[in-house]
């Protein structure tokens, strides 16, 4: 053999050496667990023999307590980029069987490389974790490499999307980033993100919790709201995350993919126009709205167990990519309350960011009321709708369904707003409030001298109905464009896409408004 081939066959033997990971014992102890190796997860994601690696042969420089014995394989996190259903998409897994993928300086310049590159280049990235945190042993070098992380998912927010999927523990510093990514994808009894661990809080405050308790799948998927998506498996949990990209544009600058779904433009849903109840009080299933109205019922829910008051969604019309914001009827009435803003408002920014239109379906009889609400920050947090709304500057899409009163009219993307084009169904109510609130406060006087207030409250409550508990006077004034005939409304809400998907507008020019955060 040549000298060139036996320079082949030593780059062939690190590499190989590189390929064990942390080698066979610890391999086999993280497939135990039922978790999939970080180049399994990458090569789930990316379509077959597409996956390039960047920087295999990048080491630590850590000297300190004997590390410089130490060996770990690609430093704890294989980096590359691939295709994604064809798409190009940049990609790390850190490694847990290497030094249980803990992040040192060489491990976040490989990330901050790849993100760099993802940003230049203008496509998705995509973060897969499973670390013991920092690298204790590399002290500040370690926290400044996450530092650097942090900076450039700022730097990359609203420009490609980010997904960070969490596949085994995060805690510490270490869940920042994923919080700063656009979404967050958890494994059920296999993941869990914390500031503080257990043993941390329960030495100062007594507390005794499980790390599943505490910052579990569910926990966040519930609870605090942290993560997006609550799967089953590794396997799950990438699948998702597919499914995720299918409806967004690589980068800002792009339009989201228009497919065939092969479904009707013109197809109507006669089921629509009895779906709404007799009843004002009783309640319906609003996804079954969604489903009527979307190409093949189909529709990818984040946020499904957080705020379920509210519904957030992506979906097609006629092929082309929507966000769908919806009042859930069926929980809490559809009340807006503190989570609800919030899980509407990062996700009407998400989609103003990346060009995708959106469709408002409201049905919404007010805030939720209680101190619990105040003292929480409703107003702070409601503003928030307001503010996204009035931002976002692409098409936007309102169906008015049944109740839509006062405040929570305008925060559900009224014409003020600056919905383009907004629809009502015969059976929507637009008004300042309810029938009955409005009698009492503006007849409260001749109810109560009437002979019989019970009968005479009855009679203005239906006066009011007949004024008010309709669509016919915002659409009198403009402020509804159409009252529709319910088993229309898909091709209704396709035509205003078409004719709106070539929509411009702008803001003034300034450095970023002030949010009420």
């Amino acid at each position: 053999m040549g000298i060139v081939q036996d320079k082949i066959n030593a780059l062939k033997e690190r590499e190989a050496k590189i390929l064990q990971m942390g080698g066979e014992k610890a391999v086999a102890r993280h497939k135990k667990k039922g978790k999939l190796t970080a180049r399994e997860r990458l090569n789930c994601l990316f379509d077959e023999g597409t996956f390039r690696e960047i920087d295999m042969f990048v080491t630590h420089r850590c000297a300190n307590f004997e590390m410089e014995n130490k060996e770990i394989a690609a430093d704890g996190v294989i980096t590359g980029h691939g295709l994604v259903d064809g798409r190009p998409v940049f990609a790390y897994a850190q490694d847990f069987t290497s030094r249980a993928g803990s992040l040192g300086e060489m491990q976040a310049k490989k990330i901050c490389k790849i993100m760099d590159l993802a940003l230049k280049a203008g496509v998705p990235f995509v973060g897969m974790n499973d670390s013991g945190g920092a690298r204790i042993q590399e002290g500040v070098d370690a926290l400044s490499g996450y530092g650097q992380i942090f900076f450039r998912n700022s730097a990359a927010s609203g420009v490609i999307p980010q997904i960070s999927a969490i596949m085994g523990p995060t805690a510490g510093g270490a869940v920042y980033s994923p919080a700063m990514t656009d979404w967050v994808f958890m494994v059920k009894n296999s993941s869990y993100m914390f500031i503080t661990g257990p043993e941390v809080i329960k030495s100062v405050t007594g507390e005794e919790i499980t790390f599943e308790d505490l910052g579990g799948a569910m926990a966040h998927n519930t609870k605090s709201g942290v993560a997006h998506f609550a799967c089953e498996s590794d396997e799950d949990a990438i699948a998702e995350m597919k499914k995720l990209l299918s409806y967004l544009p690589s980068n800002n600058m792009e339009d989201p993919p228009a497919i065939d779904t092969g479904d009707d433009p013109a197809r109507i849903d006669p089921a629509l126009d009895s779906i709404i109840p007799d009843n004002p009080n009783q309640s319906y299933d609003i996804k079954d709205v969604i489903r009527s109205i979307v190409d093949n019922g189909e529709f990818f829910e984040p946020h499904l167990y957080f705020a379920p008051n509210i519904v957030i969604c992506f979906a097609r019309l006629n092929g082309r990519s929507i966000g769908i914001i919806a009042n859930q009827p069926n929980n809490l009435a559809g009340c807006l309350d503190i989570d609800a803003s919030d899980k509407a408002t990062r996700f009407i920014r998400f989609c103003d960011s990346f060009n995708i239109p959106m469709l408002t379906i409201a049905d919404v009889p007010g805030y939720l009321p209680g101190s619990n609400q105040e003292w929480g920050g409703i107003i702070r947090h409601g503003a928030k709708l307001l503010w996204c709304y009035s931002e976002a500057t692409v098409p936007k899409l309102l169906l008015v369904t049944r109740k839509d009163y006062g405040g929570s009219y305008l925060a559900m993307c009224s014409k003020d707003l600056g919905a383009d084009m907004a629809f009502a169904w015969p059976t929507a109510q637009i008004a300042v409030m309810g029938a009955a609130g409005a009698a009492n406060i503006i007849h409260r006087r001749e109810i109560k001298a009437a002979d019989d207030p019970v009968a005479a409250r009855k009679e203005k409550i239906a006066e009011y109905e007949d004024l008010f508990s309709n669509p016919y006077c915002a659409a009198a004034r403009g402020y509804i464009d159409a009252v529709i005939v319910p088993s229309e409304t898909r091709p209704r809400l396709i035509d205003a896409l078409e004719v709106m998907c070539s929509k411009r507008e702008m803001r003034p020019p300034k450095k970023h408004g002030n949010i009420p955060v």
